[in-house]
């Protein structure tokens, strides 16, 4: 549990809302850990990594790569270790093996596969990125994503750190976007990238009206609720609480009319506080976009500097924790959607999702004596053992005390 500074605004609506007055007061607001959602970004440690691993070797013509072949390609695969290493980590879907010599009496070098179990998932995953309807709905959410932006379109740096929570397929430039060609076009941004070359990006066909509803608006059709004055959902952790003037303001903040983040509002005073509730609209339009409804910080901070909301994003992650949950596991920092999850669960899972579940299980397995084993079961039989061997050092303890006051 921590406390962080939280500055908030007490303001009085105009009838121009881009004049409104705002009068800060320091509020100190408890930031209480969330072991659901911590579990829920948790529990797809190294998924990333292990899937681009898996991509590059289905990719190759003999589904198999020497190790020394990777080593090379560690940055780019965000490997946390060795090659090697890592494939040892998952005995139940990588395989490392010596493939035999054309030579005699030469030692072959160390190669990788995929076992027979993740071959078939990555078979099925195929089958999933390949239905049509499965490609229609990526395509939407990835030209939602495009909405979001004034000009339409964004360069394909910062799409790439969309690319897997978005679930495009690895090599999406070539094998998806030519199927789409009503949607996206390529374009030149009129900048050069950082190795000082001409920026190419993707940019929206033509603006879709059927595309332009945020989930915000969906929920609030589909229980009847009109007009602008539309709220979001806020969950907060068991032993968070709020201060009663911290209450006030956040009722009445979210009582301030709602700006689709499909609409341009930049013309919106940038300190106040309807600018700031569009704000929190585009991030939590964004995440909702997502497959797993999270994505890193860092990249939720790339796209709002690139859109110009600058320090509204930052602000945005630490003032609303009923909206957004900022977890710190897995070496980074992770903000979920606090509203579509039940606990550490997502409450509708997407069909890449559900694939990506099995992977997880398959990773969660350890081998014991050859048979797999879940590793919670491992981990509980550990936990039990720890347990013992502390009661019997007790015990031993509890017996020299008892020689040791006789002697005495």
């Amino acid at each position: 549990m921590a406390v962080l500074p939280l500055l908030l605004c007490i303001g009085r609506r105009h009838q121009c809302l881009h004049h409104q007055i705002r009068t800060f007061i320091n509020a100190k607001v408890k930031w209480v850990r969330d072991p659901y959602l911590d579990k829920a970004v948790e529990n797809e440690k190294n998924l990333k990594p292990l899937l681009s691993l898996k991509n590059l070797i289905m990719s190759q013509p003999s589904e198999t790569l020497p190790l020394s072949s990777i080593s090379p390609l560690k940055p780019h695969l965000n490997l946390p270790t060795t090659a090697s290493k890592f494939a040892r980590n998952y005995p139940l879907i990588f395989k490392i093996f010596n493939p035999p010599t054309k030579r005699p009496m030469t030692a072959s070098h160390p190669h990788v596969k995929l076992t027979s179990k993740a071959i078939s998932l990555h078979n099925d995953e195929t089958l999933i990125l390949n239905l049509s309807h499965y490609k229609k709905d990526v395509a939407e959410r990835l030209a939602k994503l495009l909405m979001l932006t004034r000009a339409k379109r964004l360069p394909f740096y910062v799409i790439d750190k969309f690319q897997f929570d978005l679930g495009l397929p690895h090599d999406y430039k070539l094998s998806f976007l030519p199927d789409f060609p009503d949607y996206f076009s390529i374009c030149e941004m009129g900048f050069k990238d950082f190795n000082g070359y001409e920026a190419f990006g993707l940019e929206l066909v033509r603006w879709r009206d059927d595309l332009a509803a945020s989930l915000v608006e969906k929920l609030a059709r589909n229980e009847g609720i009109m007009g602008s004055e539309l709220q979001f959902s806020m969950n907060f952790p068991r032993g968070f609480d709020l201060e009663k003037r911290v209450k006030d303001w956040v009722e009445e903040w979210q009582n301030l009319p709602y700006i689709s983040p499909y609409e341009d509002a930049f013309q919106l005073a940038p300190n106040s506080d309807q600018a700031e509730k569009w704000a929190v609209g585009v991030i939590h339009e964004l995440l909702s976009l997502m497959v797993s409804k999270k994505m890193e910080r860092d990249n939720v901070y790339l796209l709002g500097d690139y859109l110009g909301f600058g320090l509204r994003f930052k602000r945005a992650l630490v003032r609303y924790p009923g909206i957004f949950y900022v977890s710190n596991k897995i070496s980074t920092q992770t903000v979920v959607l606090r509203e579509a999850y039940r606990k550490n669960f997502l409450i509708e899972k997407h069909p890449l999702m559900k694939m990506r579940y099995k992977y997880i299980k398959l990773m969660n397995t350890v081998m014991r004596r050859g048979r797999p084993m879940p590793d919670s079961v491992m981990q509980r039989r550990k936990r039990s053992a720890n347990a013992a061997k502390g009661g019997k050092r007790k015990e031993k303890g509890d017996k020299w005390t008892e020689q040791m006051s006789k002697i005495a």
